[in-house]
């Protein structure tokens, strides 16, 4: 089986400064997903969002949202289930 393309070029870094930061810890999917939407739209473009979450399906959902969209994945981290992403509001 192969890893999806966007796990081959992310940089996984702590050192990111975010905008804004959403904790969707404890939520099930697909609400991780539906948030970081909501969470974007509220920023400027060009702003970094810093995600967390520990439902499975965020790993595979938010990056996948991502490359149909205009914004960019900066990093992501999976440490012990949990999943960190960071955002980049796109145009």
């Amino acid at each position: 089986m192969h890893s999806p393309v966007w796990q081959k070029v992310v940089k996984v870094s702590n050192s990111i400064a975010s905008a804004a930061q959403l904790d969707a810890s404890e939520l099930m999917c697909p609400m991780p997903l539906l948030k970081t939407k909501l969470a974007l739209r509220n920023l400027s473009v060009g702003d970094v969002l810093h995600v967390i979450a520990t439902d499975s399906g965020s790993w595979r959902d938010i990056p996948r949202f991502l490359q149909l969209s205009t914004h960019e994945l900066l990093a992501a981290t999976d440490v012990d289930g949990r999943y960190e992403f960071w955002i980049k509001k796109g145009a």
